[in-house]
């Protein structure tokens, strides 16, 4: 446990902290370095930790960098061999860092293995952003074992098994540090959201394993920094999204998703104006502004990234089917799918 360090990236969540940055303390072994990267925080948590925290260790960076630069530029300053990046708003049950770091010692060739989540209002739930392991189909989605579109499941050890995944929630992600730095880290352009399963698909690439271990758990409050349905919200996801699949994707892929994805979000916009949201409409059409004037950036990354891989851009955890019809078609659960 020596050479492991957990990373907690912070902005103004001063509340969040003293709620359940105590667990991290008390369940953390003592050798681990527990440390909390502030991102331009305008609150008074630096104080709060400062205070109330003394044995945490604390970085501080000048801005908000957002979830991905931050937490770049946080890791820079870190030297360890494992690290596990954790939302400010998880809660830690004794016993949970072990079985992850027992997992990337027995096989180095897993670069991140994520915890079950549960959710800490309703602890016999899953939690929505990462439950027992995520997966993507075809054409973007993300789901997990656990939470298929909108529909959560409660925990009755249904999906307690291990196995690999295709990513691992950013809310509680350890990972080798090491590969985390060789592969750029996350894509520091994206701001927040989607990063953490680029990252994964990049570790897929580049020929390494992401896997889920459930008997670590932790409980995450989740929405801490944006509420589901707000327009930023949908903004970076859809914009995130789409720059990810055009990074990472075979051409193959590419193409399909190139002639239905549009059609799919031009309903989902449609969706949100019927409903009344015309900012979350208008977010939509935002990140197609963005997708197409990033074009050539984000062709110089998929060069870059293909250039140096050593697996097929489909890995073997990419769901071949579409999880939206599944879903309208009554299939709800993850069991239910494979």
């Amino acid at each position: 446990m020596n050479n492991t360090a957990v990373v907690i990236l912070n902005w103004n969540g001063t509340a969040h902290l003293r709620r359940f940055l105590p667990s991290v303390v008390a369940n953390t072994p003592k050798q681990v370095r527990i440390i909390v990267a502030d991102n331009g925080s305008t609150d008074d948590s630096v104080e709060v930790l400062e205070r109330e925290f003394p044995t945490v260790e604390r970085l501080r960076l000048e801005r908000n960098y957002g979830f991905a630069e931050g937490y770049n530029r946080a890791l820079e300053m870190v030297e360890a061999e494992y690290c596990v990046l954790l939302n400010s708003d998880v809660e830690t049950p004794e016993g949970w860092l072990e079985p992850l770091v027992a997992r990337l010692n027995e096989d180095e060739r897993v670069a991140a293995v994520a915890p079950k989540l549960l959710w800490s209002e309703d602890r016999e739930q899953f939690e929505y952003a990462g439950a027992s392991g995520g997966f993507i189909d075809y054409l973007g989605y993300p789901f997990c074992r656990g939470r298929i579109m909108k529909c959560v499941e409660r925990d009755c050890g249904q999906y307690d098994e291990p196995r690999e995944v295709f990513w691992a929630s950013g809310a509680a992600f350890c990972c080798r540090l090491d590969v985390f730095k060789a592969l750029g880290g996350f894509a520091s352009h994206f701001f927040a959201h989607m990063e953490e399963i680029d990252l994964c698909w990049r570790m897929h690439l580049a020929g390494y394993k992401v896997e889920v271990e459930p008997r670590s758990k932790v409980y995450h409050f989740g929405g801490g920094t944006l509420a589901t349905d707000s327009p930023n919200k949908i903004f970076l996801n859809h914009r995130n999204n789409l720059a990810m699949l055009f990074r990472c994707s075979t051409a193959g892929q590419r193409a399909v998703v190139a002639v239905v994805r549009p059609l799919l979000d031009a309903l989902a916009a449609l969706s949100y104006a019927v409903k009344g949201n015309f900012r979350g409409a208008w977010a939509v059409a935002r990140a197609y502004a963005d997708f197409v004037r990033w074009h050539s950036r984000l062709a110089r990354e998929r060069r870059q990234i293909r250039s140096t891989a050593v697996a097929s851009g489909c890995p073997n955890t990419l769901f071949r089917g579409s999880i939206v019809l599944r879903y309208m078609f009554g299939k709800r659960k993850f069991e239910k799918l494979m």
